[in-house]
């Protein structure tokens, strides 16, 4: 038997109403019926059992018989800050970080960077945050979000206990990422990399250059293969 189909509601009450897109996925796609059983969760890590008590035009009712802990959760906390990418490579990046147990990504411009976001975009990046939690069975979703400039997007990190940068031109790596503790910031370029200018500021700014092997990933590689190295580092992945 499969499990439960998963919705989320950013606000889940003991009768609790789905509509919009989640219901149209309910009743038209899955094709759910009064009596089925769901699981609802509203990105608190906290997860909803619930039957359909009732389905009406344009709604469908969910009865919340149970609540629970999600343990699919990520224990670690990392932030991803990637450059702005060409086409549908940012919405890639976003859903396989959410994947990964990613808390949070930024999204920024620099120098180099030949894509922009709009607020548009920006929304479409949190509904492929939002769908990729419901896949891959986290009850969070990393919230996504826009910095304008580089400087900016560092920042945004600060309290980050390990910041790393990734740099195609840095000669050697300033992190063990083996031994990784604590939660971490990792910065990974646009398709166009970093300038020299930029790479002296994020150190300047606390971020440790680290390399990615002796070949050049493209950026949506180098984003997911940092992160997922991070991920198994700090236990995730084990």
């Amino acid at each position: 038997m499969s499990a439960p189909k998963r919705f989320f509601i950013p606000s889940v009450s003991e009768e609790t109403i789905l509509t919009g897109e989640e219901y149209r996925h309910a009743k038209n796609v899955l094709r759910l019926r009064e009596g089925d059983e769901v699981t609802l969760f509203d990105g608190s890590g906290a997860e909803y059992s619930g039957i359909v008590a009732r389905t009406e035009k344009g709604s469908m009712t969910v009865h919340v018989v149970g609540r629970s802990v999600s343990d699919k959760d990520p224990r670690a906390d990392v932030c991803l800050l990637v450059g702005a990418l060409k086409g549908d490579k940012t919405e890639l990046v976003v859903q396989k970080a959410t994947e990964l147990g990613v808390s949070r990504v930024v999204v920024f411009s620099s120098r180099y960077c030949a894509a922009y976001c709009n607020e548009n975009k920006l929304l479409r990046l949190n509904k492929v945050a939002h769908e990729a939690a419901k896949q891959c069975l986290r009850a969070t979703v990393p919230e996504v979000a826009y910095s304008g400039s580089l400087a900016e997007a560092l920042a945004s990190a600060a309290g980050y206990r390990n910041k790393l940068f990734a740099c195609e031109f840095a000669e050697k790596s300033g992190a063990d990422l083996a031994s990784l503790e604590g939660s971490c910031a990792l910065v990974v370029g646009s398709e166009g990399g970093f300038s020299e200018e930029e790479f002296a500021l994020a150190q300047d700014m606390g971020y440790a250059p680290v390399t990615l092997g002796k070949r050049i990933l493209r950026a949506e590689t180098a984003a997911i293969a940092l992160l997922s190295v991070v991920m198994f580092a700090l236990g995730e992945l084990g």
